[in-house]
C-alpha cells in the first residue's frame, strides 16, 4: 500500500505546485495533512512570528495559533492563490491580537530620545539573527509598529487601527523604534568590536 505522502504527490496535476496539494489535502481532511502543511510552513510562518514576538517562546505560541487559525479557515481558502500571503496575514494579525490580549501585563514606554550616528557600511555585516536580536529587544509596541510599518508596508493608518491606537502614536513609536535601534545598535556593536 503506498504510503499517504506518495499518493497525495501522485495525485498532483501537471505544473500544479506542492503547496496547492497540501491545502487540498486539508480541505479534504486527509490523515496527516495538517501535520505535513504544518512542518512544510512552519520555518516561514515562524520566520514572521520571530520578527513580533520578544522572544522564541512569544514566538512559537504566535506559531501555534496562527496554525491554528490556518486550519480553522482553510476550507475558505482558494487554492487558485498563493498560500503565503494567506499565512502572512493570519500570523500578522495573530501576532497583533496576541499583543492586545497580553498589553495589560505591558510595562509603560519609558524612551529617551538617543540620536547616535551609525555608519552605514557596518550594518551590512550583521547577519541576519543578529539583527532580529536587535528588533526583539525593543518593547512590544514598538517592535509591532516597526515591523507593520517598515517590512509589511502597513500605512499609519492602517496601524493605529490594528493596534487601537492614534494615527500620530503610530508616528511616535516608529520615531522612537528607530532610535532605540540606533542605540541598541551602537551597543550592540560596540560590544563585538570595540
Amino acid at each position: 500500500m503506498k504510503g499517504l505522502s506518495t499518493v497525495l504527490l501522485s495525485e498532483a496535476t501537471p505544473g500544479c505546485p506542492r503547496e496547492t496539494e497540501l491545502v487540498r489535502a486539508c480541505q479534504q481532511k486527509r490523515l496527516g495533512a495538517e501535520e505535513r502543511l504544518y512542518k512544510h510552513f512552519y520555518g516561514y510562518v515562524m520566520s514572521i512570528s520571530l520578527r513580533y514576538a520578544s522572544g522564541r517562546d512569544e514566538a512559537q505560541e504566535i506559531t501555534d495559533d496562527s496554525f491554528m487559525k490556518a486550519f480553522a479557515g482553510i476550507d475558505k481558502f482558494d487554492t487558485q492563490q498563493s498560500i503565503k500571503p494567506w499565512l502572512r496575514r493570519i500570523v500578522i494579525n495573530t501576532a497583533v491580537d496576541y499583543h492586545r490580549k497580553n498589553k495589560r501585563y505591558q510595562q509603560a514606554l519609558t524612551i529617551e530620545c538617543v540620536s547616535i550616528p551609525v555608519e552605514e557600511h557596518s550594518i551590512s555585516q550583521l547577519t541576519l539573527e543578529e539583527m532580529l536580536e536587535i528588533i526583539r529587544q525593543l518593547p512590544d509596541l514598538l517592535r509591532i509598529t516597526f515591523n507593520l510599518y517598515e517590512i509589511e508596508g502597513y500605512s499609519h493608518q492602517e496601524i493605529a487601527q490594528r493596534l487601537g491606537i492614534s494615527e500620530s502614536s503610530s508616528r511616535v513609536y516608529l520615531t522612537r523604534a528607530k532610535q532605540r535601534l540606533r542605540a541598541l545598535y551602537q551597543r550592540y556593536w560596540g560590544e563585538y568590536n570595540g
